[in-house]
Formats: structure tokens, sequence, C-alpha cells
């Protein structure tokens, strides 16, 4: 039987976890914010913390790296909160985090429409926070935020002035850490989808029941460079949610706009966006299967512009990159019949598994299978509001590919 390993807690107060001597404590004094399950010590002691409980973390030689935030149940079983051990977490250490990540959005957007909090690029591990306004998303994704939820939102309130605060608590992360799905208003009242504008679009926000957190702010600056294409054109968008690229589109000048996708909610809500911008007599939505719906279209002789293609995740994780590769040349090879020669595709991806090479390369032979001579005009990612932390690839996990098709 494996001893007890972990020795009384010092006088930070908290227990203590401890690398396993082969673990790579290197990569963790120089930024990487997590320790997986098997690098970690994991005696009676550690396994019988609480989800979300606090530790002191320490090497193999006993060297305290820093306080983190423990889930025995969860492969990512501890995550970096504070270089110091000695560090409170409380609504004071929640509010420094915060006016940071605010000084930075302030800076580069000039609306309080963005992502305020980008997890461990934040320096708030498995947080995201989107804002619209004066109201705030909160997707408390590790079972630590869960633990600090009082003191994150009472210092969101007092930091970025919002007044009205919605915990998501919906998605793959969270079934990750063992924590359950809900989501729930924790402050003020929402009674309907909000309104957001962005590159000149306005888009319907169902920040209660819609995808994520209602809407997808990382794609800002990619729908701004596909508008500057679509000026006199017209327009397919694919996987389109609220209207993302369409909508966009036609705030630049777009003839007219097709937005599929599989959700009838979130289609009316792209309508919606339509009408607000007075542009509903030349947008048109339709659900439908995407890969059937490009198959349709080739069949109907549709032929557009601009085609855009921004499906979910095919790769979310490194045991489905095979088939998710498999699914964006899938995906090029389908969208490609359906531009105009001369005109443009734009391929997304957020799969993280996928990187930047592969997507391409699976992307660009899509469109030669299809029999479409491309050029790569330019390569877009997440906007600044979802900054990427070095150390960590899965923090910048967005990518566009704009090619050009002639023939």
């Amino acid at each position: 039987m494996e001893q007890d390993q972990t020795p009384p807690a010092p006088s930070h107060g908290h227990p203590v976890v401890r690398l396993k001597p082969k673990a790579e404590a290197r990569a963790i004094r120089h930024g990487f914010p997590w320790v997986y399950a098997d690098e970690l010590v994991t005696d009676r002691r550690t396994q019988g913390l609480a989800p979300g409980a606090l530790a002191a973390l320490e090497d193999a030689e006993r060297q305290v790296l820093g306080l983190v935030t423990v889930n025995p149940a969860s492969r990512i079983i501890a995550r970096m909160l504070d270089r110091d051990a000695f560090a409170r977490i409380d609504t004071g250490w929640f509010a420094t985090r915060l006016a940071l990540a605010l000084a930075l959005r302030e800076q580069t957007h000039d609306a309080p429409f963005y992502r305020l909090v980008h997890a461990e690029s934040d320096g708030l591990p498995g947080v995201v926070i989107d804002r619209y306004g004066d109201l705030a998303v909160i997707q408390p994704n590790a079972a630590w935020a869960e633990t600090h939820l009082d003191h994150l939102v009472k210092a969101l309130m007092e930091v970025a002035g919002v007044s009205r605060v919605v915990k998501n608590g919906a998605g793959r992360s969270r079934g990750l850490e063992g924590l359950p799905e809900e989501t729930v208003v924790l402050r003020g009242e929402v009674t309907g989808p909000v309104p957001v504008p962005m590159n000149g679009a306005i888009y319907m926000a169902d920040v209660l029941s819609g995808q994520k957190t209602g809407l997808f702010f990382d794609q800002r600056p990619n729908h701004a460079f596909a508008a500057r294409l679509a000026r006199g054109a017209s327009v397919l968008d694919m996987f389109a949610h609220v209207g993302g690229f369409g909508l966009a589109a036609l705030a630049g000048g777009a003839t007219r706009a097709l937005s599929v996708d599989g959700s009838a909610p979130a289609l009316a809500l792209a309508e919606q966006g339509a009408t607000a911008m007075g542009v509903v007599d030349r947008f048109a939505t339709r659900k439908g299967d995407a890969f059937a719906v490009l198959e349709s279209l080739a069949a109907e002789g549709a032929r557009f512009g601009l085609v855009v293609c921004d499906p979910p995740a095919f790769a979310p994780a490194k045991p489905a990159l095979e088939a998710g590769l498999r699914a964006y040349e899938r995906v090029a090879r389908l969208a490609a019949p359906l531009v105009e020669p001369g005109g443009y595709l734009v391929l997304c991806s957020c799969s993280h598994a996928a990187d930047l090479t592969a997507f391409r390369n699976a992307s660009a032979r899509g469109v030669g299978r299809a029999g479409r001579r491309s050029q790569i005009l330019h390569t877009g990612f997440a906007g600044p509001d979802h900054p990427m932390l070095p150390q960590l690839a899965e923090s910048g996990y967005l990518k566009a590919l704009f090619f050009r098709l002639d023939g």
C-alpha cells in the first residue's frame, strides 16, 4: 500500500500536493498552468481533497511552485492560480485579475461587448466571462470557480460596473470537471435576447439558452475581413448560428446573404438581427444539415461570390483529430464548387487539436479535390479579447483561412 507522502500543512494554511519525480516542474515554473493526474502524487490526502480545494504545489524536491486548485476527479488535477502560495483567494484577488483584463478590452474595443475573461490567458483558469453591455455571462468551467463564485460575481460587478450577471453552466468542460449543467440568472433580470452591435451588424444574443454564452465574439476580426470581400457579392454563410458572417457581410455591402444552420432558434435570432439592421429584404435562412445543404445547393446550380464555413469543433481533442481533419476536408470539397470564379472561400476551425498546418493542409486538399485552383490571401485568428497564453496551445484555438478561387 502506498504511504502518505503529504506533510502537515505549512504556515500558509493550505494542504500540500507534490509533483512526481519525473514530472516536468520546469514547464510549471515557465508558465504552463496545468498539472495532469499522472504527474501528481495522489496519496490518500490528495485524493480526499474536495473538488476546487486550494493547495500549495511543490516539486519533487519540496520546493514550492505556487498556489493551485485541485480536483482529484479531473484529468487536469491541478491548475495554477498564483505563484504566491500565501495568496488569499477573495474578492480583492479576483478584482485585481479582472481589472487587468478589463484594461486590455477597454484599450482594444470601443464598446462594452467582448470576451472579458479568457480563462487561463487572463489568470482565471477555467473561467470564461463574456460581456454584453451591462450584462455579463460567466462560464465557471472548473470546480474552483464554482467554489468561489460569490467572490467572483462581487468583484465583477465592482470592477466592470455590470448590473446583471448570468451563470452559464453548460458544456463539455464542466462534465470533465464533474460539475452539473445549469444556467441561472445570478443578479438582475434578463427578459429576452440582447442586441449586440459589432462590425456594423446587429446580432441578437440569447444568453440563457443559446450556444455558449449567446454569441461568438472570437470571430469579430474575421467577420470584418470577410465583409470587405463581400462588397457587391452574394454570400453563403454555413453553420451561421445567429447570423455571424452573413450579417457582417450585409453591413459591408453584400447584395444578399443566405445563412444556413441546423438550429431553428438560432436562425430566428439571425432574422431578428437582419430586421434590426434594416436588411431583412436581402437576407434569407435555410435550416438543415450543413453537408446535405451544401450538396443540395450544388445540385441547384447555386453560386456565390463569398462562401463561409464556420463549423463546430470537429476535433475537440487529439483522439478525434483524424476524423476531424477528414470532416474539414469534406467541408472544403463540398463548399468550393459553390464559389464563383474569382470568388472567395473562408474556412474556419475552432479545434485546438488541429493546428494551423494540419487544418490548412486538409482544407487545401478539399479545395483541390473539388477541382478548384486556389490561393490563400489571409489567415485570421481570434480577436484581442481572446488573448493566447504562450505556454498553452489550447488558448489559441481559432483559425480562419481566406481562399480566392479561380477556374
